[in-house]
């Protein structure tokens, strides 16, 4: 009678643990779950990208089949209605330094924060947007362009 006593009371307590760890389990398990699917649903738009940001890369120009360096610190105001300006460039090509400022362009952040960045005179470019907006990545994509690709990232209280 002892015996299927405390085997009794020890298949209660098993159970009783099992489903103490089951409901656990869930309870810890889904908010994981929850944040997975929230970050997935992150939805980025030209909004995304509002501030001053700076942008560096480096890459190659290629003339008549040779490969020249070629680097860029600039500057790029996203006004997050899709327009930019950059107040401020310089651009070294082959070691020829070049300065410019006041360019202006435009750009696109689709949903899966994807999208593309144009400046008026010159050069096109894909990008990827954090869905923070505090960092994307460029690469040059114009037919014939240079292989150039670099990253914007946003400049705190600037």
């Amino acid at each position: 009678m002892k015996m299927k006593l405390v085997k009794r009371i020890t298949s209660s307590l098993l159970f009783a643990c099992a489903l103490v760890s089951l409901v656990t389990a869930m309870a810890v398990g889904t908010p994981n779950t929850a944040r997975a699917d929230s970050r997935m649903l992150a939805s980025c738009g030209v909004h995304t990208l509002r501030g001053s940001y700076l942008f560096t890369a480096h890459g190659y120009n290629i003339v008549g089949g040779v490969a020249q360096p070629k680097t860029i610190l600039e500057g790029i105001d996203f006004n997050g209605d899709g327009t930019l300006v950059s107040p401020f460039a310089t651009v070294s090509i082959n070691g020829v330094i070049l300065h410019s400022s006041g360019s202006l362009g435009t750009y696109t952040v689709n949903p899966d924060c994807t999208g593309t960045l144009s400046f008026t005179a010159g050069p096109s470019f894909d990008i990827f947007v954090e869905p923070s907006g505090r960092q994307l990545s460029m690469i040059q994509t114009a037919p014939g362009s240079p292989v150039f690709a670099g990253t914007v990232t946003r400049v705190p209280g600037w």
